[in-house]
């Protein structure tokens, strides 16, 4: 049992491809914004810095290798919810704190039209999340929605204190419906790239036609306008 617990944390402290915790970019955000007297204090100063340190940006994906890197959102300044959960897996990796991500289907309110017409659906396929392993436990963290995106659509942050999960509220701050989710896909040591892309062409088929249209636009004007009618 020792030695199966000793490969899995072995695994999820390496760099990979993707989670790419050994970059000098991910090393010194690590540095700098990881800090407490302990690794729960570390990993929730982590998470602090990735959820509002990037803006949510749904529009803007790019699933090449290079655009799901962990560094490329440091490099960008933003990311939708899979390169950010990875940047928290990345970041923790780096100041040997245990981390992978984590993924399941939500069915996401936060949508705009230009968005709903791509996708054909308001189910997001592949959402991501960070597994961070602190005190002997895997604890979920969702740094994705930025506070200030969280504000102005009256939704409510989540918060992560490392002692609970912190996943998507159900509701908004208005006792709306905000975020369901529908089927949990489980963690990975690194992100399962061509896993993603499959189920995207599948599940999404009008996304790649309608992406430079996508990369055109800016989501919080859209969402702005939608949430005022």
């Amino acid at each position: 049992m020792a030695q199966l617990t000793r490969r899995m944390t072995d695994a999820t402290l390496r760099p990979t491809p993707l989670i790419d915790s050994d970059h000098p970019v991910v090393l010194a955000f690590a540095a700098r914004h990881g800090r407490g007297n302990d690794e729960r204090e570390r990993a929730v100063a982590l998470y602090y810095a990735v959820r509002d340190g990037f803006r949510y940006d749904p529009y803007r994906i790019d699933l090449s290798p290079q655009g799901m890197r962990a560094s490329t959102v440091l490099e960008n300044g933003y990311g939708w919810c899979v390169p950010k959960a990875t940047l928290l897996a990345a970041a923790c990796r780096a100041i040997g704190i245990p981390a992978r991500v984590g993924f399941a289907d939500v069915r996401n309110h936060l949508s705009t039209e230009r968005m709903r017409q791509v996708m054909q659906t308001d189910v997001f396929f592949w959402h991501g999340y960070t597994d961070i392993l602190l005190d002997g436990t895997w604890r979920k963290a969702t740094p994705a929605f930025n506070v200030e995106l969280c504000n102005r659509f009256d939704l409510l942050p989540l918060e992560f204190d490392g002692a609970a999960d912190s996943m998507y509220h159900p509701f908004d701050r208005h006792g709306h419906r905000h975020m369901e989710y529908v089927n949990q896909r489980g963690s990975f040591d690194d992100v399962p790239l061509a896993e993603i892309t499959a189920d995207f062409a599948r599940l999404y088929p009008r996304w790649l036609p309608g992406r430079e249209e996508m990369l055109a636009r800016d989501f919080l004007a859209d969402a702005a306008r939608e949430t005022r009618r």
